[in-house]
């Protein structure tokens, strides 16, 4: 399995928030497939929503369509946060993770907007070049 371009920049990002990560990747049994989602992590007991445990699709936006690469990233997202509802994982909140020019170029406008409204997707935003999270998109 290929790593997305960002995979350990986010992961980096994730632990200087004070997360631990649980699984790199995080397999999942979906009817017949094995999916896989990049990372999952817990947050420690000194965390401020202590005990909260989630699972991160990193993506990176690096080649090709960003509008393409946006339809992947939403199909991918929705198979997986149904995946995680009829699982073992329910508990396991999903955030898709996308890099600060990403979000503040494309997807804080139309049409994605209203998709990630609509489908509530919840966002992590980060900085890679400071490999840090910038924000957190409930």
């Amino acid at each position: 399995m290929a790593k997305d371009f960002f995979h350990d920049t986010v992961k980096i990002a994730l632990q200087k928030d004070g997360w631990t990560i649980t699984h790199d990747p995080y397999r999942l049994r979906y009817g017949i497939a094995d999916i896989y989602i990049d990372l999952a992590a817990s947050e420690s007991i000194a965390a401020e929503k202590e005990g909260r445990i989630i699972a991160v699709e990193v993506k990176s936006f690096v080649s090709g369509s960003i509008i393409s690469e946006f339809h992947t990233a939403l199909g991918q997202f929705l198979n997986y946060r149904i995946a995680l509802e009829i699982s073992e994982a329910p508990e396991r909140i999903l955030y898709l993770a996308v890099p600060k020019d990403v979000y503040q170029t494309f997807l804080r406008f139309e049409p994605a907007r209203t998709a990630i409204d609509r489908y509530q997707v919840r966002l992590i935003v980060y900085n890679p070049d400071m490999e840090v999270i910038e924000q957190w998109i409930e």
